[in-house]
Order: C-alpha cells, then structure tokens, then sequence
C-alpha cells in the first residue's frame, strides 16, 4: 500500500470590462481592482480542474511476524510482533544491531550496547566446529530474512534454532578464558515460575 500526494488545479476566469487608453492601461486597472478585492472568482466562474500526483510514499502497515525471542536464564519462546524499528528496540531493550552468522537466511538481532553497559551475557555464538568464538549479551531475537528485510521464521527454523538455543547458559571468567556452564533445567523452571511474594497482611500476622 502507497500513499499519494495529487495535486489539485481549478481554473476560474472572468471577463470585465473597462475604460482605458491602451490595453497596459487596461490590465492595470483590472489588476489593481483584483487585487483590492473589487474582483472575487468563484464556483460560477470555474472553467476546468487538473489532477496531478507530486509525491508518494510507501505505507508502513500494521505487519507482524513470527520470531524466537531468546532472554537470558530462559528456554526461547516464539512470540509475534510487530516490524517496525521501535517493536525491535522495545524487544531488546535499547538500540538494535544485526548480525547474519548462520548460512540459513535468518538474523541475530539484539542491543547493540549489550555488552557495554553491562548486560549479562546469555548465549554462546559458535563455529562450525561447536567452539565459542562470541556471547550475545541481553535478549536477542532470531528472526528470518525476506527479500528486503526481517520476515518471519518458518516453521523449520524456528524449531531449529529453537533447539541450538534451547538450552540457557552461564558464563564464568577464568583469567582470560570465558566459561559456558549451561543452567540446570529446574533452575530455567524456578525462574520462568518466578512469583513475587506478598507481605502477609496485616490481619495475618
């Protein structure tokens, strides 16, 4: 869907007549008598209109698409939202960067100031060869790749990529080295099951 801009042009015309020497004298005192206002077109004296289109600009329409969403200490969840760039911001909570690791047409999308201010790290990114070579800090969102932009994930790789990131991990720093100890699955359920307790009230203490 596109939006137009037309251009609307109505022609008005009306003779008058004067007295005058020469016609520059004429045309003067018509010009002069428009613009006092002693001559005002209206819809009688219309002639023709011209339609003309000076602009247009896609639509942004209300579009969803169907993702994994991957927060840290959680298994992935398939949620839906929508595609525009503040459903993206909102999701990782901060200004987002993409990155294409995988041969599948699919992105990583998560806060590009994940790392800097101190978000905690959530999953290990790695090689062919199973080994770490990144961690992706904050929540992060798997999404496909259309023609154009990010598009929904298929079944396929949703359950894919499910998979390669079901498992939570954390990470442990040993000098240099960064280790990935995934999260026992009864710590996942505690903390997916999370309730905040409730002072007692006061008829029950």
């Amino acid at each position: 869907m596109k939006k137009f801009d037309v251009e609307i042009t109505e022609t008005l015309q009306r003779t008058v007549s004067v007295e005058a020497v020469s016609q520059e004298e004429a045309e003067k005192i018509v010009t002069e008598a428009w613009n006092n206002e002693d001559y005002v077109l209206d819809s009688t004296d219309f002639v023709s209109v011209d339609f003309k289109t000076v602009g247009e600009q896609e639509l942004s329409e209300n579009r969803k698409m169907e993702i994994l969403l991957v927060q840290p200490g959680m298994y992935p969840q398939k949620v839906t939202i929508g595609t525009e760039l503040k459903d993206f911001q909102d999701a990782v909570g901060g200004t987002i960067a993409a990155s294409y690791p995988f041969d599948d047409p699919v992105a990583i999308v998560y806060n590009d100031e994940g790392k800097l201010t101190g978000l905690p790290l959530n999953r290990a990114m790695r090689d062919e060869q199973g080994q770490m070579y990144d961690a992706v800090a904050g929540t992060f969102l798997v999404v496909g790749l259309g023609e154009e932009d990010f598009a929904s994930l298929s079944p396929e790789l949703a359950q894919k990529y499910e998979k390669q990131f079901h498992q939570p991990e954390t990470f442990l720093k040993l000098g240099n080295r960064l280790l990935v100890i995934p999260v026992p699955d009864d710590a996942v359920k505690s903390a997916e099951n999370k309730v905040v307790s409730k002072p007692p009230a006061e008829h029950d203490r």
